[in-house]
């Protein structure tokens, strides 16, 4: 019997509290040593690992690239390999590879696959992607089952075309038809990030209000803690609440701050939308057990009478070069907001007398709106700041012809009250532009209304 098949006829026959470690808020960034071997100390019945966000943009998804890198991908993976086979607890990644397609799917299989061989590992793997199949979303775009979030324009058959890649995120189904095929691991593509940790107990038959208000404070490991961080984090879940405890004795997980983090991402404090339903936070109670451990009780589920699959999908806008600077001049920071412009407008003139405008040039200045993008009424000046200048153009060569045109203009640009003529700004380095390389943008981001959440995502075994 594999590892998922032990568990559930252990739990089912001996009914008891769960245990489950959140090794990883993002796989691939490291797992500390010593809290991840305290955890496994602990005995948990499951292991799970977020790999993947949105947080990272579009680029990787629209790349098929892994954002980690592979040295540091593998070791991670290893470690949350033999340390779930050495208990003989299912292991769980959700958004393999960073942003869950195909390609970064494939590459963390073949990661998986090494490390087996290597370690002479024999397991039984569970592998459900997240692909979504373009007829199929052009056919409900046609129906209007497809709507946008986040002020997003209606969803095109154009979008669909133009996309590098197209995931959905699964829920808990898939994780729990998965864990019912008598599996040791589970790697799954574009995933919610609480599917990974409520498949196990609701499979279980534990409330699913509560398992996943647990799964959600979880998959980000102990950043729910103060202070906060990335080590594992332990969940004991029983009919009745869980109580959270950092596998780091540094971090302690706080009432306020395991509430704080329930709000993680969220624009509404009471409410977590899933696939197939909503987690009801208004009745949740935290209570502090100790110094380091926080209990949490009263989350609700309601059953979705309208259910949706959030779909992401990225398309190249041009290939992308930065140039950038910095300036201490008070009179040059003071008029960045009309010169910028000024000078962008000399560029223009330069790069495109014989060629049309067929780039965009826009500068962020750190220290004044680089972040925030609106500086408040009356706030002062600061002392220095960091210039980014980004131009997205259709090739390479036209993105670095502008950014170079750019920096000298930019550097010797005449304005009201200049005192020196050797340069308006500085440079970190040499050279100060940049080919970052293509360049994307989430051109799907939006709902997709479907019958059943989980028939998107089949759930394929082979044995290692």
């Amino acid at each position: 019997m594999s590892a998922s098949g032990r568990v559930l006829a252990d739990l089912r026959a001996h009914r008891r509290p769960l245990r489950l470690l959140g090794a990883s808020g993002q796989l691939g960034y490291g797992v500390p040593t010593p809290a991840f071997n305290a955890g496994l100390a602990r005995k948990p019945d499951m292991i799970g690992c977020d790999m993947g966000s949105i947080d990272i943009g579009p680029t990787y998804l629209g790349k098929g690239e892994m954002a980690t890198s592979p040295e540091s991908t593998r070791r991670d993976l290893r470690k949350v390999l033999l340390g779930a086979r050495s208990l003989d607890v299912p292991l769980i990644i959700g958004s393999a590879g960073s942003a869950g397609a195909a390609a970064h799917l494939d590459a963390t299989l073949a990661l998986v696959r090494d490390i087996a061989r290597t370690d002479g590992l024999s397991f039984r793997m569970a592998v459900i992607r997240a692909d979504i199949d373009r007829p199929m979303l052009v056919q409900s775009i046609r129906a209007g089952r497809v709507t946008g979030l986040d002020d997003m324009p209606a969803l095109t058959e154009d979008d669909v075309v133009q996309a590098a890649n197209i995931v959905g995120q699964m829920g808990t189904g898939p994780f729990r038809a998965a864990l019912e095929m008598d599996v040791d691991v589970i790697i799954a593509g574009r995933a919610c990030d609480t599917g990974i940790f409520a498949a196990l107990p609701t499979v279980l038959g534990f409330p699913t209000g509560l398992s996943v208000h647990m799964a959600k404070i979880i998959e980000c490991a102990s950043l729910c803690c103060v202070p906060g961080g990335r080590d594992p984090i332990l969940a004991i879940l029983d009919d009745e609440g869980f109580i959270l405890e950092s596998m780091n004795p540094d971090r302690r997980a706080t009432p306020i701050s395991v509430a704080a983090h329930s709000l993680y991402e969220q624009s509404d404090p009471f409410t977590v939308h899933e696939p197939d339903g909503a987690l009801d936070l208004t009745n949740a109670q935290y209570v502090a057990v100790d110094d380091r451990r926080a209990r949490v009780s009263g989350a609700a589920w309601h059953d979705s009478t309208d259910p949706t699959i959030k779909l992401e999908g990225a398309c190249k806008v041009g290939e992308r070069a930065i140039l950038i600077a910095g300036s201490a001049d008070p009179r040059f920071i003071a008029q960045g907001k009309d010169l910028l412009p000024k000078v962008a407008i000399v560029v223009r003139d330069l790069v495109c007398e014989d060629t049309p405008e067929d780039y965009t040039l826009r500068f962020r200045v750190y220290g004044v709106d680089g972040v925030r993008m609106v500086v408040p009424a009356g706030e002062a000046m600061p002392g220095e700041v960091f210039l980014m200048a980004e131009c997205i153009a259709p090739t390479r060569e036209r993105a670095s012809e502008v950014v170079r045109t750019c920096k000298q203009f930019l550097l010797h640009y005449g304005y009201p009250g200049r005192l020196s003529t050797a340069g308006n700004i500085a440079f970190p380095f040499t050279p100060p532009e940049i080919s970052v390389g293509p360049a994307y943008r989430f051109n799907i981001y939006h709902l997709l209304h479907v019958d059943d959440v989980d028939a998107l995502f089949p759930v394929v075994v082979e044995q290692l």
